[in-house]
């Protein structure tokens, strides 16, 4: 075999992990977009929108179309930290597409990431309405200490839970539940990626609480935070370390409480 060939078979394209070099792309751009602040967003020149409350107060100060370009930055900013740590379902997923024309994988793992995209920016309906009932900001100016340290027990009671647990399981081995709720079609793409989509948000909706809690657009919060929810879903030691961030956030909330009630 010539050097040549064997340079062709080495970096052949259609050994490339395409549909993970996608997403990963996709990601980084997502990334890119909130850290460089080309997201537009509605909200006043004297606010620090990585404060507690501040995006979801603006957004619901300036009507539908301060609620829009909110949920287009949380689109976004869930993309951003949740495709990574799905690389394995997309791929597993177009592993099951043999047979089927190139145009065909094309389009059904589309609808899957573009599904999944579509399901977490609804999402981010609820940290508004939430603010609309209770204004975040205005509590976390008035018992900061507080709405923290009990947001840290949420999170320690939700990470220790047997419901945590579960949907972590189908996260951490998305070959299981590909075998059980794989639907041909495109339409089945769509219904398949929503329910997986339930799961991942089951696994990581006590995260995104705290994650509002202490500010939605806290850049250094949302690292961290992707960084480990990303190993609990990819790790095989990611049940011990959603068991650990538990144990954590429950000390550190009841230390918090203490120190503000004394």
């Amino acid at each position: 075999m010539s050097t040549r060939d064997s340079f062709r078979d080495r970096f052949d394209l259609r050994r490339l992990p395409t549909v993970a070099l996608v997403t990963y792309v996709i990601a980084l751009l997502a990334w890119v977009a909130i850290i460089s602040r080309w997201l537009p967003i509605a909200g006043g020149t004297n606010v620090r929108m990585s404060d507690p409350g501040v995006p979801e107060a603006m957004a619901l100060a300036n009507g539908l179309t301060g609620i829009g370009l909110y949920l287009i930055m949380w689109g976004v900013m869930m993309t951003a930290m949740m495709y990574p740590s799905s690389v394995p379902f997309f791929r597993l997923y177009y592993k099951t597409l043999d047979g089927t024309t190139k145009t065909g994988k094309a389009t059904r793992v589309g609808a899957v990431m573009g599904t999944y995209a579509l399901v977490w920016t609804l999402v981010g309906v609820v940290p508004l309405v939430v603010n609309a009932v209770v204004p975040i900001a205005v509590l976390a100016n008035a018992h900061g200490g507080l709405l923290v340290g009990g947001t840290l027990l949420l999170l320690a009671g939700y990470q220790l839970s047997p419901y945590k647990h579960r949907c972590l399981r189908y996260c951490q081995s998305p070959m299981g539940f590909l075998f059980s709720h794989h639907r041909p079609g495109v339409r089945g793409a769509i219904r398949m990626s929503w329910e997986y989509s339930i799961f991942c948000i089951g696994c990581c909706w006590a995260l995104f609480v705290f994650m509002v809690v202490v500010g939605s657009m806290n850049i250094v919060w949302m690292a961290l935070i992707a960084v480990v929810l990303s190993l609990e879903r990819t790790v095989a030691w990611g049940r011990q370390l959603a068991q650990a961030v538990g144990i954590l956030a429950g000390t550190a909330g009841i230390a918090i409480i203490v120190i503000t009630i004394t």
